[in-house]
C-alpha cells in the first residue's frame, strides 16, 4: 500500500529541488530573486499576464488561463502538484493508495474553511466529486470514468474506489477535476467564488485586471502579500513597457526578442523556467493531403528546428508528443531531422510537388513562427498561407469544427498525451496500437512500467508524423528585485502565489 503524508511530500520536494540545483550547477541562468528588504505584509503584488479567462467558472470552462490563477490560490483539491509536476497533499493531510491501485483513501486536514466561513467536511468532497463523475459538462468528467464509488466513512475521510487502475487518476485530482466546492453552494462561479484557498476574489475589471486579497482565515500559512493584481496585457511590447514603467512587478511570458529591454533596464531579473508547453504544429490527419504520412513527414523534414528555436529566442528541441517533465519522455531526435532534399523526394512521391496549405494560428502568437515556416516550406516547394485569427475563432474553426490544414498553438497542459489516443480530438489522429498502449499505460500500477508504455506509444506517434513539435517551450519571467519567491517552472499552467512576498523597499 502506498501512503503519502504532507511531511513525506515536503521531503520529496526538497530532495527533488536538491537534485535540480545540483544538475544546474555552473549554469548561467539567474538564481531566484531575493527581495531588497523585509517583506511587506500589506503589499500588493502586480503581475502581468497575457491570456485573460473568458469567465471564472473553472468547473465548466477549460484552458490554462483560468487554471493558471485559480488553482491553489482560490480553489484547492485534496492533492496538488509542485513546479516539477510531483504530487503532494493539499486539503488532504495524508492519503494512501491500495496495492492493486483501485482504492484511494484521503484524510482531510483540520480547520479548513470555505471563504464564506463554512467548515469543509468530507461530504463536500463527495458532493464535488460526484458532480464530476455524473455531469458530462463538468471539467474532468472523463477522468472519473473509471470511478466506481466515492464515499465518506466519517467527516474527515474520503474513499474513492476505481473499477480499474488508472495511473493518471491521482494526477487528474491535481487539476480542475479534483477541486473541492461547498455542497449545495449557489455561488455564480462565472464571476464569483467560494473556495478554500489562501486568496479570495475581490474584483474583476473585464479586459483589464483581476484582483485577489489575502484570506485571513486560511487554514495554512497566510499569503505573503495583502493583494495580488493580475494585469492582462495581450500585446507583448505593451507588457514590456508596463514593466519598465513600474506598473507590474512581475511580467510573465516575456517575448524572448524583447527580453533584452528588460534586462538592460537593470530593474528586473529574468528567469527561464521549464514547462510542459509543446509548441505543436498540428496536422489535420483526416484531411487530404495530410492524411498521407509521406506529406506529413516531408513537412517535418523541411523544418530547421534549431534555427526556429533561435528565432523564437527560447525553448529546446522536442521531437515527440511527451515533454521532459512528463512520464514517458524519450529523446526522439532519431525519428526526424532537417533534410529538405528528402522532403522534396517524399512530396514528389506523394504527387504533391506544388502543395498549397493554410496555417491557422491565434493572433497573439505573433509572426515569428509563421515566418520561419513560410521560409522553410518554400524551400521544398510548399506554399504556406497564414490565417491569423482571434482565439475564440480558433476555438470554433480549428478545435471544434476541425476546419483547417495546419495549426499552431502551445499545448501547455501536462500529461496530455491522451489527445493522440483520442481519434475525435482536433488532430484527427487514429491509431489503434497507440490507443491500446495508452490504455495499458493508464491501467499499469507500476509508474515506471507505465512510463515505458507511454514512451513506446509516443515513438509510434512521432514515427507516424501525426504532428510536429516545433519546440518545448521555456517561459521567461521578469521579476523585480522587491519580489521574492515567485515560481519559475510550469507557470504557464498554474502560479501558486501563497509564498510570494514583496519588500517594503521599492
Amino acid at each position: 500500500m502506498f501512503r503519502r503524508t504532507r511531511r513525506l511530500a515536503l521531503i520529496s520536494a526538497l530532495a527533488a529541488t536538491a537534485v535540480l540545483l545540483s544538475a544546474c550547477a555552473g549554469s548561467a541562468d539567474p538564481a531566484p530573486s531575493e527581495s531588497a528588504g523585509e517583506p511587506d505584509p500589506d503589499a500588493t503584488l502586480h503581475v502581468g499576464l497575457v491570456l485573460e479567462p473568458t469567465n471564472l467558472d473553472i468547473r465548466h470552462t477549460s484552458g490554462a488561463a483560468i487554471e493558471q490563477i485559480l488553482i491553489d490560490n482560490i480553489y484547492e483539491g485534496l492533492v496538488t502538484r509542485t513546479q516539477d509536476n510531483e504530487i503532494e497533499g493539499r486539503l488532504a493531510s495524508d492519503y494512501e493508495v491500495s496495492d492493486d491501485g483501485l482504492t484511494y483513501t484521503f484524510t482531510l486536514g483540520e480547520g479548513i474553511l470555505f471563504h464564506d466561513g463554512t467548515a469543509l467536511t468530507s461530504a463536500d468532497v463527495v458532493s464535488s466529486y460526484e458532480t464530476v463523475r455524473t455531469d458530462a459538462t463538468v471539467q474532468g468528467n472523463a477522468d472519473f470514468a473509471a470511478v466506481a464509488s466515492i464515499t465518506a466513512p466519517d467527516a474527515t475521510t474520503v474513499q474513492i474506489v476505481l473499477t480499474e487502475p488508472n495511473q493518471n487518476f491521482l494526477f487528474a485530482l491535481t487539476g480542475p477535476a479534483g477541486l473541492v466546492f461547498k455542497s449545495g453552494d449557489t455561488t455564480d462561479l462565472k464571476s464569483a467564488e467560494n473556495g478554500t484557498g489562501p486568496f479570495t476574489l475581490t474584483r474583476w475589471n473585464k479586459g483589464s485586471t483581476i484582483t485577489f486579497a489575502r484570506n485571513d482565515d486560511y487554514w495554512g500559512d497566510p499569503a505573503g502579500v495583502a493583494q495580488v493584481e493580475f494585469q492582462y496585457i495581450p500585446d507583448f511590447t505593451a507588457g514590456v513597457n508596463a514593466a519598465i514603467a513600474g506598473d507590474v512587478y512581475v511580467l510573465t511570458a516575456v517575448d524572448p526578442n524583447l527580453a533584452p529591454q528588460l534586462e538592460d533596464s537593470g530593474d528586473f531579473t529574468l528567469t527561464k523556467g521549464r514547462t510542459t508547453d509543446k509548441a505543436t504544429l498540428a496536422f489535420n490527419n483526416k484531411k487530404a493531403p495530410l492524411d498521407d504520412v509521406r506529406v506529413r513527414e516531408a513537412l517535418r523534414l523541411a523544418i530547421d528546428h534549431d534555427a526556429l528555436i533561435e528565432a523564437v529566442g527560447a525553448g529546446t528541441t522536442l521531437f515527440g508528443p511527451i515533454p521532459e517533465l512528463d512520464p514517458g519522455y524519450e529523446d526522439l531526435s532519431d525519428v526526424i531531422s532537417y533534410d529538405p532534399e528528402k522532403a522534396k523526394e517524399l512530396l514528389a512521391e506523394a504527387g504533391q510537388e506544388d502543395l498549397e496549405l493554410t496555417l491557422t494560428i491565434p493572433a497573439f502568437y505573433g509572426t515569428t513562427v509563421p515566418k520561419v515556416l513560410i521560409s522553410d516550406f518554400k524551400k521544398v516547394g510548399v506554399a504556406l498561407e497564414v490565417n491569423s485569427v482571434e482565439f475564440p475563432t480558433w476555438l470554433e474553426d480549428v478545435y471544434t469544427n476541425k476546419d483547417y490544414d495546419l495549426s499552431f498553438v502551445l499545448h501547455v497542459e501536462p500529461r496530455d498525451f491522451g489527445n493522440f489516443a483520442n481519434p475525435d480530438y482536433y488532430f484527427g489522429y487514429d491509431n489503434a496500437e497507440v490507443q491500446d498502449l495508452y490504455s495499458k499505460a493508464l491501467a499499469e500500477v507500476d509508474p515506471d512500467k507505465s512510463a515505458e508504455l507511454l514512451a513506446e506509444a509516443a515513438r509510434i506517434v512521432s514515427e507516424d508524423h501525426a504532428a510536429d513539435w516545433l519546440y518545448n517551450g521555456e517561459t521567461i519571467t521578469a521579476v523585480a528585485p522587491i519580489v521574492s519567491g515567485f515560481p519559475e517552472d510550469s507557470i504557464n499552467s498554474r502560479i501558486n502565489l501563497a509564498g510570494v512576498t514583496v519588500s517594503a523597499e521599492k
